[in-house]
């Protein structure tokens, strides 16, 4: 009578897990499909939730859910970006305007502007002053010497800031300029930024300086790959001078590392109106981690002096906005090609418009070149990335290896003519989760010196062909599918 009754109960538990876990199911697929995502995302995270549902429950909830359609993230009520809405709608109405179209930059160009206009408010900027910075060690002598020189305020927005021997160099200035009485503000990714030490903050907050994380995180073990990071990289002296692109604040950047060797990248100095637009989105994330107004704009948002003209429209992007704007204007511009598409991108997955535009723009006989690392910081991003190499060659798009280190530089470059420099890597989390920021530019002599140091990187590459491809080790490619499978949830 006990074992029949026991047996009864045992088969109770397995029938009630079983609709448990049927019920569980349609649940989250109902809940997956409703919010109308990516359909490879949505289907990664199915698979997870089958196959690990308490588990896949979890990272579902910590990762999954999509805060651009919740809204969570709302800035509209800002005056700031209310002048950018008014300059922008201002813009769009004189867009037409034949004697602006009179301007090859903007006549060549008139769709990707009118795009960036539209989905995230971004005015072209006309009064600027670019300098490309081709590695760590330009980049710092020139952000060190702002520093120094600065007069009013420094505001300073990184994903990643190392206590290293640059780290600590950096806030040794930092400290300097608090003491002489210039306004020293700091954002810092709470995950990016995790191994940061609060002796370190300590140091800078007891000089005066104010210092904030991006959305504080509570779990350390739940941090690598939190969503909705902020991943720019941005520096504004004065209101005046601005930086922004690949480069955080990291000693890698300058000696390289045992394991990855030298580490190549790319930034921008930017004087006149785009530092201008830099500052602004600064202010909007500096409002959203302290609740803090910068009203002053006479003093944080002065007028440019600067009289050259190269033209550049600063896209920020994030699931504060209601598109997805960079990689809206990534597929513009490369299906508006007409000769030749250069990419550089340290890790490369990117979604199913990009991959498609890429490749299009290959087999219409655009000349489309992809460079990546051929070693990479993250193992399941470097199989990921490798996992596209196949289908990419298919379509006549040459595919190369970045050799001599990693090469961690963000760009886009397109028929001697556009260019952008920034913060978003050619990837879905850069895409639709990251706060990002990147320089538009519309310039020939800029996009051409971006050119030619990207074709010297290619001396330093290896062309990934055919041959090379096929006969890769199987267990290669079987690594590649699985990141491959995942890579929508990184």
């Amino acid at each position: 009578m006990i074992d029949t009754l026991l047996l009864f109960t045992i088969a109770d538990f397995k029938t009630l897990m079983t609709i448990a876990y049927i019920v569980f199911m349609v649940l989250m697929l109902i809940f997956v499909v409703q919010e109308k995502r990516d359909p490879v995302k949505a289907l990664s995270w199915i698979v997870v939730l089958a196959l690990l549902p308490i588990v896949g429950f979890i990272l579902y909830v910590v990762f999954g859910r999509n805060h651009r359609k919740e809204k969570i993230f709302n800035r509209k009520e800002l005056r700031d970006l209310e002048q950018l809405d008014e300059l922008s709608r201002q813009q769009l109405y004189q867009i037409g305007n034949p004697a602006l179209l009179l301007k090859n930059e903007i006549n060549d160009n008139r769709d990707i502007i009118t795009l960036l206009l539209n989905n995230s408010k971004a005015p072209l900027t006309l009064h600027n002053r670019i300098q490309v910075l081709n590695n760590g060690e330009a980049t710092f002598v020139e952000i060190k010497k702002a520093l120094r020189e600065a007069r009013s305020s420094i505001h300073l927005e990184y994903y990643i800031i190392e206590d290293d021997p640059l780290g600590r160099e950096i806030a040794d200035i930092l400290i300097a300029k608090a003491n002489e009485g210039v306004e020293v503000r700091l954002i810092y990714d709470d995950v990016g930024s995790w191994g940061l030490s609060r002796h370190y903050i300590g140091r800078l907050r007891k000089a005066g300086i104010q210092v904030y994380p991006f959305m504080k995180v509570v779990f350390p073990w739940l941090t690598s790959k939190v969503n909705y990071r902020n991943h720019r990289k941005i520096l504004v002296v004065d209101g005046t001078v601005a930086f922004t692109g690949g480069i955080n604040i990291a000693q890698r950047y300058l000696t390289g590392t045992k394991k990855m060797g030298p580490w190549r990248d790319t930034h921008l100095k930017l004087e006149g109106d785009a530092a201008n637009i830099l500052q602004t989105i600064f202010m909007t994330d500096w409002f959203f981690v302290s609740k803090q107004r910068l009203e002053d704009h006479r003093k944080y948002l002065p007028r440019t002096r600067l009289r050259e003209e190269h033209l550049v429209q600063i896209a920020a992007s994030g699931p504060d906005s209601d598109w997805a704007s960079i990689m809206q204007a990534f597929f513009s511009a490369i299906t508006h090609a007409q000769h030749h598409i250069y990419i550089s991108s340290p890790y490369f997955m990117p979604n199913e418009a990009i991959l498609t535009a890429v490749k299009v723009a290959a087999l219409s006989g655009i000349d489309v070149r992809v460079m990546i690392p051929s070693r990479s910081d993250s193992k399941i991003v470097y199989w990921a990335s490798r996992s596209y190499i196949g289908e990419l060659i298919d379509a006549q798009v040459k595919v190369y290896l970045y050799r001599k280190g990693f090469n961690h530089s963000k760009l886009i470059m397109i028929d001697g003519q556009f260019c952008s420099v920034g913060t978003a890597n050619m990837d879905i989390r850069s895409f639709e989760d990251n706060f990002e920021v990147s320089a538009m530019i519309y310039d020939k002599e800029v996009t051409r010196e971006l050119e030619q140091a990207f074709l010297e990187d290619l001396g330093r590459c290896r062309l990934v062909t055919r041959e090379y491809w096929e006969t890769r080790p199987v267990l290669h490619s079987i690594y590649e599918a699985i990141s491959r499978l995942f890579s929508p949830l990184l």
